[in-house]
């Protein structure tokens, strides 16, 4: 998992409408995260399209095709690069015949999904934890702070491991996954909302609004998380490509999404046996992993250069025209 040193400096505060214009300008002046967000966004697209683009191939998922496959050579599709033709796109898969194309997009749902919905988790339970630390008393705070440096020691993937593994193969898997994950990966947002909030406390606006009788979670919510969501979405930026790679791993070892599921992770899995035979099989999913996670990776790097202008400052991040303004 992502650990503390990972996460960006916190940024003194929310920009304000102007200051969010220049946080878009910066942005746009990175070729770089320009083409990482289009990557992204055209990976969303294929994956909330998958019913229509399977449909459009005349496949599904699950369904077998035996007579793609040569039984004599213990299942190897027939033909050049996995059995590309024109009714099966990308080929099919080894042994069973499924188009791997469907198989590829239904995958990509999975892997999406359960990294965002665990990110969520993380962040909701990390920006509870992390208010409430800094907001309370000392009793409060060495209570929360020593429950969160449990969770930082916490062998993270080997009590994924036993937890997805104890549970009812009938518990739906990516829910699972996402509960799993968000539920022990939520220490380092916390860690950083503490942070800032005992920064923000003594800042004047945060003073004048208790001055103006606001309890301690009015302030909280009028004043310090709009300063807090800079830091908070740049750790998350940062998470989602951890967690995507948490999935697959999981997957990977067989205690994640089960067959006849898709799943980049299970389809590695799976295609340790067919490497030499079928190369595709292993290319086609380890690049949609390692492509999905980069530009994850470069777009939360960006993120977090165009929120915090000390770094933005040290990279030569923005135009001579913003500087100047």
């Amino acid at each position: 998992m992502t650990t503390l040193t990972d996460a960006p400096a916190p940024a003194a505060g929310l920009p304000a409408a102007g200051a969010a214009r220049q946080v878009w300008r910066r942005l746009r002046t990175r070729p770089a995260a320009l083409a990482a967000s289009a990557v992204l966004a055209l990976l969303v697209l294929l994956a909330v399209a998958a019913p229509l683009l399977a449909a459009l191939a005349g496949q599904d998922p699950h369904t077998y095709h035996d007579e793609l496959v040569d039984s004599a050579r213990g299942g190897v599709p027939y033909g050049s690069f996995g059995g590309i033709s024109a009714e099966h796109w990308l080929g099919v898969e080894p042994g069973t015949g499924r188009d791997l194309f469907v198989r590829l997009l239904y995958g990509a749902r999975i892997s999406l999904l359960v990294a965002l919905g665990a990110t969520v988790v993380q962040v909701l339970i990390g920006l509870l934890v992390g208010l409430a630390a800094g907001l309370g008393n000392r009793w409060v705070d060495g209570v929360l702070g020593r429950i969160t440096d449990v969770f930082l020691a916490l062998p993270f993937l080997v009590l994924a491991i036993a937890l997805t593994a104890v549970v009812p193969r009938d518990f739906p898997r990516p829910l699972l996954l996402v509960l799993v994950i968000g539920l022990l990966g939520w220490a380092g947002t916390s860690r950083i909302v503490r942070a800032q909030t005992l920064t923000l406390k003594g800042l004047d606006f945060v003073a004048a609004s208790r001055l103006t009788g606001s309890g301690r979670w009015r302030t909280a919510r009028r004043e310090l998380l709009p300063s807090l969501a800079a830091p908070v979405i740049t750790y998350a930026a940062i998470l989602v490509p951890t967690n995507i790679v948490v999935e697959a791993s999981l997957s990977f070892l067989g205690v994640g999404v089960t067959p006849p599921t898709p799943s980049w992770g299970q389809m590695l899995s799976t295609a340790q046996t067919w490497f030499r035979a079928d190369p595709a099989y292993v290319l086609l999913p380890a690049g949609l992993l390692f492509t999905t996670v980069l530009a994850f990776t470069v777009l939360g790097d960006a993120v977090r250069t165009a929120l915090d202008p000390r770094e933005a400052g040290r990279l030569g991040v923005g135009t001579r025209k913003e500087t100047s303004r």
